[in-house]
């Protein structure tokens, strides 16, 4: 089990992952201060089949944008530990789909942190008392803290829970393929050029 813990002045964030199969009580173990957030995430442990647990604690004020963000960081930068200590695929895509709703991610392992959204509609700007940019945010800081490429395309919706609950969907069943084991591929980024090294050089 990996557990990284993020502590500023405005929070306090926890995050652990653990090889599936996934718990019958993983819902507990998801506590974040904003419910739709909570239930996003719960869509990424079912679709991946990664144990997550969340917990986040505030000093004192609730801002969705920097919880989100924040949140987004450490779950990322705790996954790309994971893909490190047990050798992961390091790519994968998902299509997911929800009633109207229909979305696909795909994600790619190599030290670049890129985050794209795409939509053939206007997103709606709230979805369950949340702002559909905070949503946004949690995905990109995602993205960079596992020094990720991330593609979200939107299809199509018209609910806007179905709408995000789709794009999570895609993401968790992306992240669920991209974080696989695969022993061949360990110390390897997903792309030709293999493992990456940095080298100081310093002198005094």
């Amino acid at each position: 089990m990996i557990r990284l813990i993020r502590k500023t002045t405005e929070s306090a964030i926890t995050v652990e992952i653990e090889n599936g199969p996934v718990k019958s009580d993983y819902r507990a173990a998801i506590n974040t201060p904003a419910a739709f957030l909570s239930h996003m995430i719960e869509h990424i442990v079912w679709r991946s089949g990664i144990n997550i647990a969340v917990n986040v604690e505030l000093d004192k004020f609730f801002l969705s944008h920097v919880v989100c963000e924040d949140l987004g960081q450490t779950l990322g930068r705790a996954l790309a530990r994971h893909a490190e200590t047990s050798a992961a695929r390091g790519y994968g895509d998902a299509c997911a789909v929800i009633d109207e709703a229909k979305a696909h991610c795909a994600i790619s392992l190599e030290e670049r942190s890129y985050f794209d959204l795409d939509a053939s509609f206007t997103l709606p700007e709230v979805v369950e008392g949340m702002a559909s940019e905070d949503l946004k945010v949690f995905l990109d800081g995602f993205a960079q803290g596992a020094r990720a490429t991330v593609h979200v395309d939107i299809k199509k919706g018209e609910n806007a829970h179905h709408i995000w609950e789709a794009a999570f969907r895609a993401f968790g069943s992306a992240v669920g393929i991209a974080f696989a084991h695969d022993e061949k591929r360990a110390d390897m980024t997903a792309g030709v050029a293999g493992k990456i090294e940095y080298i100081f050089e310093e002198e005094h």
